[in-house]
């Protein structure tokens, strides 16, 4: 089949995109390649997507810079290219970031959205599969998290424009029968990811001597969900609104985790145990937009989809840092 995968030169994009690839599938990736962090990595993660299709017979993926709140170039996409699927992982990232460029926020995750809704509406796209994030479950207090759970008291602008995402695709699913399926991602990690993310910039931090910040003393827990669990179950649920033989429900949502929230020091050890050195901490109070746990509760996942995590902690961060070290090197 033919996808269009937005945010192809992104973390979890790129991955996706990949995997479509070395099954043999044609990809349409689409990207800005904006300097929130080092666009070199987002152009390497491109290169390997064109090492894939090297090594196939013929290339089936095609490259374009489009920036997604660009309505006019996102209509010409759609417009020359009749897709089977959509893919929409394209969004400005990061909790943090969204406190000090609120409009960039507001352009890409608001603006982008809308204009993708409207191009699949326009080209009867038979099932869009977007990215939300655990982030909307903002202060609940309930674990885990369910997607029945009231989510209305986000408490960042970035977990704010996940939820509008999710209010516009119901509306557009209600009013147009457009099959939309949202997958909240809970703290996705692995090889080529975000130099943004916490566990990336202690390993950084560790294997360069330099201090990690550690905020509200480490009491913190997360629902590490290593890249290749995401992908397996974000393929699956591309695939059944392909191949089911039943209508694809219009709209639904569901959490995406690996259902084994972690203490954020014990995350810190096995990454100092992988690189074999300890890390300087430097205890912080907790940062604004920040939560203490997220946990994810993914039996919906697992009765729709057949869809279970499978890697554990430790396997994920071997695989991230020895990436790392093979990518960088000892030190950057």
């Amino acid at each position: 089949m033919r996808v269009l995968l937005t945010g192809v030169a992104g973390f979890i994009g790129s991955h996706v995109a990949n995997y479509l690839l070395e099954r043999g599938d044609e990809v349409v990736g689409i990207d800005n390649l904006n300097d929130y962090y080092e666009v070199s990595l987002k152009k390497d993660r491109l290169q390997r997507l064109e090492t894939t299709c090297q090594n196939s017979s013929e290339s089936n993926f095609t490259f374009l810079k489009v920036d997604i709140s660009d309505s006019d170039s996102l209509r010409r996409v759609f417009k020359k290219y009749p897709f089977d699927a959509v893919c929409h992982l394209a969004a400005q990232a990061g909790v943090r970031y969204s406190l000090e460029n609120p409009s960039t926020y507001i352009q890409s995750n608001i603006v982008g959205f809308a204009n993708m809704l409207e191009c699949c509406k326009t080209h009867n796209i038979k099932h869009l599969v977007y990215a939300s994030s655990s982030s909307v479950y903002g202060l609940n207090k309930k674990i885990p998290f369910s997607v029945e759970d009231n989510v209305d008291r986000p408490i960042s602008l970035y977990a704010a424009t996940k939820k509008s995402n999710e209010l516009m695709a119901y509306t557009y699913s209600h009013l147009f029968d457009l099959a939309v399926t949202g997958l909240r991602f809970f703290t996705v990690y692995g090889p080529w990811g975000r130099p943004d993310m916490a566990y990336f910039m202690f390993t950084k931090a560790i294997i360069n001597n330099q201090p990690i910040k550690v905020y509200n003393q480490g009491e913190m827990e997360r629902d590490f969900t290593y890249i290749d669990d995401i992908v397996e179950g974000i393929i699956r649920v591309i695939d059944k609104g392909r191949i089911s033989n039943e209508k694809t429900p219009p709209f639904k949502l569901y959490n995406i985790g690996n259902n084994k929230p972690v203490n954020l020091l014990q995350f810190i050890k096995t990454i100092e145990d992988r690189i074999g050195k300890k890390a300087i901490k430097q205890f912080e109070p907790i940062q604004a937009g920040d939560v203490t746990t997220t946990y994810a509760d993914v039996e919906a996942l697992i009765n729709d989809f057949d869809y279970a995590p499978k890697t554990s902690v430790e396997q994920g961060i071997k695989h991230f840092v020895d990436w790392y070290f093979s990518y960088y090197g000892n030190n950057e």
